[in-house]
């Protein structure tokens, strides 16, 4: 028993010595968003020492990091962070971390909105990170290499006399960020002298469209970051997008909550309304929900859970994938802060808590006093109809290999 007990204590005081010495870096208030800026990709491991999962994983994150960071060797390219969820948990609330562990990553201080779910080994980890570094760009020199462009895709066009131009440097970083959204490509040389005579510089192809026939052109010929991100954005991810039966299981597959109006086929006002206050009031939260429009004439099992029909429409829910809660009244979409109010509500838990208990104003009266027991305990909140539309756990490691 007592040899027993050296071997752990050996053990743990390896690990510590791992961890010190790792090239991961713990995160806290102070440092996050000096490092955050700093670097092009940042690999974040949110984790509570409590948590056996956790405990196991941490070695596995230490030497990934020390694996990649030997092969990388230019500076602001990659950082491993570690966040202790229990000591720093204004982090974990920023992020909305509800699990342990949870692996996330921000390109360019943004971040992305798939959480890391592959095989937690230091080989995988690697493999996903390098994946990452890699040039997106793929470039056009002879008219065959137009082949190379699929039309069902969403396309970023770059035309540009020489890759080694500061304009490139700037395209191929919103490439890195938007490489899951869209296809990008460089056309140079000969190829790009007639687009660039005529100043169509930067040019985005619609899915489904040939080259040049729904070009969207970049309306400014300065290439800046924050001006290109944003517009390149805005066309690769609509804010606001349509849920149907054939993307489901990729929007679920993200892992973030849904905010999603249910609207007639043929009411496009509601639509336009919904986006534009989610445009205006939401945008800050697109990293942590996803903002949805359904069919309610094709939806109509979501409905029934809600306890609603079509005649109730529109109507907009959160379905936070454990629970399904409904706005009071889409006409107060408009009143300043509303929607906003009602997400925040979602992450404070206070959506689950009115539920149950009523409005908070009177919740704490309602406690305690002694009422009938039906009118005190009610039954939980509706259960999430999307997460059925999730992929299959079979499909990916987790019941296997990942911790």
């Amino acid at each position: 028993m007592e040899a027993l007990y050296i071997l752990f204590s050996f053990i743990n005081l390896f690990c510590i010595f791992k961890s010190i010495s790792s090239k991961a870096v713990q995160l806290t208030s102070e440092n996050l968003d000096d490092h955050l800026g700093n670097y092009e990709l940042v690999f974040m491991n949110f984790y509570a020492d409590w948590c056996k999962f956790s405990q196991i994983l941490a070695p596995v994150f230490d030497e990934a990091a020390d694996h990649v960071m030997n092969k990388i060797q230019d500076p602001g390219k990659i950082l491993f962070g570690k966040v202790d969820c229990e000591a720093d948990s204004s982090i974990a609330a920023r992020f909305h971390i509800t699990k342990y562990p949870t692996l996330k990553l921000l390109r360019n201080g943004k971040l992305t909105k798939k959480e890391y779910r592959g095989q937690r080994s230091v080989e995988a980890i690697t493999e996903y990170i390098q994946s990452l570094l890699k040039d997106p760009v793929k470039e056009i020199k002879e008219h065959s290499d137009f082949d190379s462009i699929q039309e069902d895709k969403k396309t970023g066009i770059l035309y540009i006399t020489s890759i080694d131009q500061r304009e490139y440097g700037v395209f191929k970083k919103v490439a890195m960020d938007l490489q899951d959204d869209c296809q990008f490509f460089v056309i140079t040389g000969e190829l790009a002298k007639y687009h660039l005579s005529g100043h169509r510089r930067i040019v985005f192809k619609p899915a489904k469209s040939k080259l040049g026939e729904n070009d969207k052109l970049y309306p400014l010929m300065d290439i800046r970051y924050d001006e290109l991100s944003a517009w390149m954005t805005n066309h690769c991810i609509p804010l606001v997008r349509e849920i149907t039966f054939e993307n489901a299981e990729e929007l679920t597959e993200e892992g973030l909550p849904f905010l999603i109006l249910f609207h007639h086929k043929d009411d496009k006002e509601s639509v336009k309304t919904y986006t534009a206050e989610v445009l205006s009031q939401l945008s800050a939260d697109k990293g942590s929900i996803n903002f949805l429009t359904a069919d309610g004439d094709k939806f109509t099992h979501p409905l029934h859970h809600l306890g609603k029909t079509r005649k109730d429409l529109p109507l907009i829910a959160i379905d936070s994938f454990r629970h399904m809660y409904i706005f009071p009244d889409f006409k107060d979409i408009t009143v300043p802060g509303k929607i906003k109010q009602f997400v925040n509500d979602l992450y404070s838990g206070k959506l689950h808590r009115e539920f149950h208990y009523g409005p908070e104003s009177t919740a704490k009266s309602s406690r305690d006093e002694s009422l009938d027991m039906s009118q005190k305990i009610q039954s939980d909140p509706p259960e999430s109809s999307f997460k059925k539309l999730a992929p299959s756990r079979n499909r990916y490691t987790l019941l296997r290999d990942e911790l």
